[in-house]
């Protein structure tokens, strides 16, 4: 990846939970596995793999417009929390 003279590389952690997307989609499926109650392991996986496969394209392409804006905000806290 070439940066430009505006851009430069951030000193967050890549895990940083307020520029991870991923975070978002594990509440997501963590949410509907709970809904569902599974009553053992083998629910428990047979659930997640379903809700997982139920999450929508449009759900994560809101979270990916979205990116800008909480990087914004993550500059802002000077890498302190945030409301994402």
């Amino acid at each position: 990846m070439t940066l430009t003279k505006q851009e430069k590389v951030l000193p967050w952690p890549s895990q940083s939970p307020d520029l991870n997307i991923i975070e978002n989609l594990w509440i997501d499926l963590k949410r509907a596995v709970r809904d569902r109650q599974p009553r053992n392991l083998k629910e428990l996986e047979d659930f997640c793999k379903e809700e997982w496969a139920k999450i929508l394209q449009t759900r994560i392409e809101r979270l990916l417009a979205g990116y800008k804006k909480r990087l914004q905000a993550v500059i802002l806290a000077k890498g302190g929390s945030t409301s994402y």
